[in-house]
């Protein structure tokens, strides 16, 4: 791989990041209250996407759908199968409640993920009816066509799905 590869691969994770930290950002300086505190974070993580973006489309990491649907599988299947199995192990080992929750539900979702993936991919040339996707604010489970009673992750109510 050259090194203007690397450096883009480096700047995407950077920039990826920066966005997720932004918007946590943003996130808690609204729950307290700082409005514009929070307008500045959420404007600045835009930006910050729009720099992943551009350094994705200059390495050449973004291919048809077909190719990003086999890559989002493959990357759906690492993190639940591979990834966060390891990560749960370590946080047993310190003994990290929060931690072990949150990588539980993550790779739960995953799978979830996955399967979503896998019949997007079965279905890419089949006339099918539009439809939304709902997703759980608190574990990020997704679910297709309709919200479900309850979250089958984290047992919150369906009703507070977000919809997508």
């Amino acid at each position: 791989m050259s090194k203007v590869i690397d450096d883009l691969n480096e700047a995407i994770s950077g920039e990826s990041q920066a966005n997720q930290h932004y918007l946590a950002f943003a996130r808690k300086a609204a729950e307290e209250g700082y409005t514009q505190i929070a307008k500045l974070f959420r404007a600045v993580a835009k930006a910050e996407e729009i720099h992943s973006y551009n350094h994705m489309v200059a390495s050449g990491y973004i291919k048809d759908t077909v190719e990003n649907l086999k890559t989002a599988i493959a990357g759906e299947n690492y993190e639940h199968s591979e990834m966060y199995p390891a990560f749960i192990e370590d946080a047993k080992a310190e003994d990290h409640k929060k931690a072990k929750l949150s990588f539980r539900w993550a790779q739960k979702v995953e799978v979830v993920h996955e399967e979503i993936y896998k019949e997007a991919l079965a279905s890419l040339d089949k006339e099918i009816k539009a439809f939304d996707y709902y997703v759980c604010p608190k574990c990020g489970h997704t679910h297709p066509r309709t919200r479900p009673e309850r979250c089958p992750v984290c047992g919150i109510s369906g009703a507070e799905y977000m919809q997508y």
